[in-house]
């Protein structure tokens, strides 16, 4: 049977500012004290480096971020990514947060490039450019 998954006030507050404002392309989430539940863990601005550092590296997490780019042709792009992150140290979360992407995708039905990523350089830049364009 499949896990429901729930999302926060303070995690759809954050998912509103990333569509809504500049200042925020980056949103991470992790499930709450009520295990059920996705709260916000970081909201903000984040480099790609940045986003890479603000990832575990033994906890699973989920991450909503707006990758901007250059196509081919030079035109400026931006594209909203969906990405589970489960590192190999996070086994055993990887049910609850497999959950809580599909509630996520749903919510989210605007995003169209989703992914798993299990380490980091599974997230390197021109990759995700790739996925997107």
């Amino acid at each position: 049977m499949s896990r429901q998954i729930g999302l926060s006030e303070g995690c759809l507050d954050a998912l509103q500012h990333l569509k809504e404002t500049r200042e925020v392309n980056t949103v991470i989430l992790r499930l709450g004290d009520a295990p059920d539940v996705l709260e916000k863990e970081v909201e903000g601005n984040l480099t790609h480096e940045e986003l890479i550092q603000a990832l575990p590296g033994d906890q699973a997490r989920l991450v909503v971020h707006e990758l901007s780019f250059a196509a081919p042709d030079g035109a400026r792009r931006h594209e909203q990514l969906l990405i589970l992150w489960v590192p190999a140290a996070a086994g055993e979360q990887e049910e609850a947060y497999t959950a809580g992407y599909t509630a996520l995708k749903e919510h989210l039905a605007e995003v169209h490039v989703h992914l798993t990523a299990r380490q980091a350089d599974q997230l390197a830049y021109r990759r995700l450019v790739a996925l997107a364009g």
